[in-house]
């Protein structure tokens, strides 16, 4: 008798270009770069990610790597005011600033951050949230047919709005890649398409948008060796595929869901000892915010001690790992 199957799972497929903590991970794109590099942070992997701040469709992801390569420095022109605050059509408003000087400043710094990582990078993460563009109109004040990353708060009827084509969007990214590995002939290029669903755009909006950056990133995927897709989007929508897995908007994946995901990009990435100094790296990390109830005790004494003779072991064996502040935070607790 055939068991009932309830779901579908899909495997995950260990990649040839592995991940170690020898790499340089530049990741870009929609929230999935948030989520992901998080989570490499946290296992002190060496990264960087949105030079731009988070970015969903893919002209202002490739005008953030073109800037980056270009090492763009941007100027007073560059930038306008609205609301009493100064912003960039091409970054998130988190790079606003209450003065130009101070928009400008986080900008250019984050460019110029951006150029050095992605020169000498090993890996870059491309993630795609939405093929819907939003341009600006002739009624809006600004440069009209420009394509913005973030509306600012400003009035809706400064944008119109346009669904990418696919084949434009080939072309878009193929340019992006040539430049990237002219740039950085070394890099392994990841793309992956984000599960949050835009239902700004509404259900029926959303899956043609997904549609197009699925087509056009597939294609892009099946013409060199040093490209890959990464399916986060499948993972949510077709192998978790329950609402249960989505937070209260129903939009954005949840704690469990983007959990499973990252557990997949680890077993695809990371080879087995990898794997290990991860689960010990962690362990350190969580030890770091340990509050004990008796500091200064022996038991506590004891523990620190252990940490410390953990993260030096850890350094002997592999002297490339950032585990010198873990070392200094011990040391400093027990002096106390």
């Amino acid at each position: 008798m055939s068991t009932l199957k309830f779901k579908l799972t899909l495997p995950s497929k260990r990649s040839e270009h592995a991940i170690s903590y020898r790499n340089g991970i530049f990741l870009i794109g929609s929230c999935f770069s948030e989520n992901i590099g998080a989570k490499l942070n946290t296992h002190l992997f060496k990264v960087f990610e949105n030079p731009h701040g988070i970015l969903f469709n893919p002209i202002s992801v490739v005008q953030s790597i073109s800037d980056c390569i270009n090492k763009k420095q941007y100027t007073e022109d560059n930038l306008f005011k609205l609301n009493e605050v100064w912003n960039s059509w091409h970054h998130h408003s988190r790079f606003s600033g209450v003065t130009a000087n101070d928009a400008i400043d986080k900008i250019n710094e984050s460019i110029t951050k951006g150029h050095a990582f992605l020169k000498s990078a090993d890996h870059i993460v491309i993630t795609l949230g939405s093929a819907w563009l939003y341009k600006l109109n002739t009624q809006s004040p600004h440069a009209a047919g420009q394509v913005v990353a973030n509306n600012h708060k400003a009035p809706a009827t400064w944008f119109d709005k346009e669904l990418m084509k696919s084949d434009a969007l080939v072309l878009l990214l193929k340019k992006m890649v040539l430049d990237l590995l002219h740039f950085n002939p070394h890099l392994q290029i990841i793309f992956t398409i984000s599960p949050v669903r835009h239902l700004r755009e509404g259900l029926v909006e959303n899956n043609r948008s997904k549609a197009v950056l699925i087509q056009a990133v597939h294609e892009i995927v099946e013409s060199a060796e040093n490209i890959a897709y990464f399916p986060s989007y499948e993972y949510v929508i077709d192998d978790l595929r329950d609402y249960r897995f989505y937070a209260e908007d129903l939009v954005h994946p949840n704690y469990a869901a983007s959990n499973y995901v990252w557990e997949k990009w680890v077993e695809t990435y990371m080879n087995e000892e990898t794997q290990n100094i991860m689960k010990q790296v962690a362990e350190l990390q969580l030890a770091m915010q340990h509050k004990p109830f008796f500091a200064g005790s022996q038991q506590h004494r004891s523990f620190l001690e252990n940490c410390i003779a953990k993260s030096e072991r850890l350094l002997s064996l592999y002297p490339y790992l950032p585990l010198n502040d873990q070392v200094h935070f011990f040391k400093q607790e027990i002096a106390k």
